[in-house]
């Protein structure tokens, strides 16, 4: 063995010793190290099977009970968000790779470690490109995986994907969390297979049509009195409850822009990539150097959304709806305080 396993070895065996395990047992220190050494062994057999989890229950080398089967699928395959984090939105390439030794000493996890989850990442998403149906159950059922570490794989494709750019100094206070759970909105609401599940691809790509169709929304904005409307209905439901009302009122035709603008640019790759740059940008920003409370945000996109139904001309309520659900629960998410 080189040096390098020999000191793991070693801290194995230190951490063994110190967690008692030779009052347990009556044994001694050599016994220790000698079973550790197999474990050490075992798993280095192991690991090629741990490459497609439905292998190791087929296997008759090595008797493992199936809930360790499980735990040991569920910790071969988890990852440090911190880790995730760097590479989030990334082309899960070669390049990537040389970044590694990069990304070791800025999050403090292990170069092994890091080269384990990256690995991962790039076999989960093969593997899946190649399936129909839906994109969460596909990486569960190929993996082996629970539901919320299935769930995290399919946010981690999903933004390899469409490569949303995560890495710009003002998305920094977002956590991986954040972007996975605006992930599962997206993949959930805006994609082929939030409809109709047996399409190709279907819901790693957003829906091209869908897309097409929010440039209908364009007319809450170059309509004047469609956006006087609008505002006017807002104003009147949130005079009075919101803390921040002067600034929204101020403001409303702004935000109102912005939002619409984001909506009908997503026909092009580029703003498919700065779509959470855009929402930081053009809502999330300007609201908070106006001081407004998370309370406050709730107040004023579910009023905006909910009064574009009552206004007299417009008529893509389904499109709106589609489009501001996802839009809403992202900036909540993304709202911290």
């Amino acid at each position: 063995a080189s040096n390098g396993s020999l000191d793991k070895l070693n801290d194995a065996v230190k951490v063994r010793m110190d967690g008692g395990v030779l009052d347990e047992c009556e044994a001694n220190a050599d016994v220790l190290l000698s079973d550790t050494m197999d474990q050490y062994r075992t798993f280095q057999m192991c690991e090629r099977l741990l490459h497609s989890p439905a292998k190791l229950a087929n296997q008759l080398l090595f008797q493992i009970p199936p809930h360790r089967q499980a735990m040991l699928i569920e910790r071969y395959y988890a990852f440090d968000d911190a880790f995730i984090r760097e590479i989030l939105g990334k082309k899960l390439s070669k390049g990537t790779k040389k970044d590694l030794d990069d990304i070791s000493t800025k999050t403090g996890v292990t170069l092994k470690s890091c080269r384990r989850q990256f690995d991962n990442f790039k076999r989960v998403f093969k593997v899946v490109e190649e399936l129909k149906g839906p994109l969460v159950e596909n990486i569960r059922q190929h993996f082996l995986l629970s539901d919320k570490l299935a769930r995290d794989y399919a946010a981690i494709v999903f933004f390899a994907n469409n490569r949303f750019e995560t890495g710009k100094k003002k998305l920094q206070y977002l956590t991986f969390q954040d972007f996975a759970f605006c992930a599962g909105q997206l993949i959930n609401n805006w994609t082929v297979g939030a409809f109709d599940n047996m399409v190709e691809d279907m819901d790693v790509d957003l829906d091209k049509e869908f897309l097409q169709e929010l440039k209908e929304l364009k007319v809450l904005i170059t309509d004047k009195d469609l956006l006087d409307q609008h505002k006017s209905l807002v104003c009147t439901a949130l005079r009075g409850k919101a803390k921040a009302f002067t600034e929204m009122e101020a403001n409303f035709k702004n935000l109102s822009r912005n939002l619409v603008n984001i909506a009908t640019k997503l026909t092009n790759t580029k703003d498919v990539r700065d779509f959470f740059i855009d929402l930081v940008e053009k809502f999330i920003e300007p609201c908070r150097s106006d001081r407004w409370t998370a309370a406050d945000i709730k107040l004023y996109l579910t009023h905006y959304t909910n009064s574009a139904h009552i206004l007299d001309t417009f008529k893509h309520q389904a499109v709106w709806d589609r489009y501001m659900g996802v839009i809403k629960s992202c900036i909540f998410k993304m709202y911290h305080d």
